[in-house]
């Protein structure tokens, strides 16, 4: 009996042992072909999965030629460069080769444009940087067709949530039955009790919309389709300056009392503190962009590289461990999609409660 136990672990070890061997081999066959190792093409996939694109790639394989056969399609490429130039995407070819368009060659370097002569050169300064010209770029990239796309969604699903109200004699129906509540505790449990019953209405369409933007968002970068977009710092700092800003244009006058001369201070203690409450208008949406950048970046780099791991390990041990955590973590991340839409729009609510806050200092004091 222990005989027989013996030779089926001999037998399993050395299928597992071949089956690696051979997995190595076909890795190596792989590298010669590319002249890149594994590990080289999971880091420069994840980047390339991490960045914006001028076209919408979904995923990529090695043919046997060793040529790279990208899953996707082009998007419009906008350039204003001594006029508008539009084209497609297509013409770059994922970067290797060089676009014509209204007289003038261009050339997709570093994920950027640069007008380049026939030949595609580009030239670099001594920090070796490029000191071709690079047009002012409005094209569609994959970003702004998620945005798009992710507004498009919106407005149909609350238009017709709204319509179910007045059609069904204020009882949501549909789809909008998943949705309510949640409308109902960002009015009742993140607007009311952080910006009060006075003022809340006015910034309520805000809230909805930037809760709902960012969770959807976040929700589309763990499908398959994969599009980083609330991990890209351009966006969560744009989604910050309008909190940002709607947070200052409409605050009261005692909100700006509290931060030059704070009521109730000794004037020499109002000096110092004038600067550092300041600064903290500025530090504030910062730590927004940067806690939402930051977590869905750090997110996609873990998901993607535990995805890599499989590949690199190519065993009946690794791969499946690999894959179990990958699953794990993507749901620890569905959780995470909506966390950070909900602390985004709570501490905007918070900003917007401190802008509009009323005090009677002549009673405190």
């Amino acid at each position: 009996m222990h005989r027989r136990l013996s030779e089926k672990v001999l037998a399993v070890l050395l299928l597992i042992f071949s089956y690696t061997a051979y997995a190595q081999h076909d890795e190596s066959h792989a590298e010669e072909a590319t002249g890149k190792t594994k590990k080289e093409e999971i880091k420069e996939y994840i980047q390339h999965h991490l960045k914006d694109s001028h076209d919408f790639s979904i995923g990529s394989y090695t043919n046997k030629e060793g040529e790279h056969v990208y899953i996707g399609f082009p998007l419009p490429v906008i350039l204003w460069d001594e006029g508008l130039k539009v084209f497609s995407s297509s013409q770059f070819h994922h970067g290797e080769t060089v676009a014509q368009a209204g007289g003038n060659y261009y050339k997709l370097y570093h994920n950027k444009i640069y007008r380049t002569d026939a030949a595609g050169t580009i030239s670099y300064d001594e920090e070796h940087h490029p000191t071709n010209v690079k047009p002012l770029d409005l094209s569609i990239t994959k970003s702004v067709l998620m945005i798009i796309i992710t507004g498009i969604l919106m407005f149909l699903l609350f238009r017709g949530l709204a319509r179910s109200y007045t059609t069904n004699g204020g009882i949501a129906k549909g789809i909008g039955r998943f949705f309510e509540p949640i409308v109902l505790y960002i009015r009742d449990d993140i607007a009311i009790p952080n910006i009060g019953a006075k003022h809340y209405g006015k910034y309520m369409p805000y809230l909805l919309t930037i809760f709902f933007f960012i969770w959807f968002l976040n929700i589309f970068g763990l499908t398959p389709l994969g599009v980083n977009v609330t991990g890209n710092i351009a966006i969560t700092f744009a989604l910050a300056l309008l909190t940002f800003l709607i947070t200052n244009l409409t605050a009261n006058k005692n909100y700006w009392m509290h931060i030059f001369w704070m009521p109730g201070v000794p004037w020499p203690m109002k000096i110092i503190l004038a600067p550092i409450e300041l600064l903290g208008v500025f530090i504030k949406p910062f730590s927004l962009l940067i806690r939402l950048y930051a977590n869905m970046q750090a997110g996609h780099i873990v998901l993607m590289s535990l995805i890599g791991l499989m590949f690199i390990f190519k065993s009946w041990i690794g791969s499946p461990l690999s894959f179990g955590l990958a699953f794990a973590i993507s749901l620890i991340e569905v959780l995470v999609a909506v966390l950070q839409a909900y602390i985004f729009t709570m501490l905007s609510a918070l900003y917007f409660g401190f802008a509009v806050e009323e005090h009677d200092h002549e009673e405190a004091h």
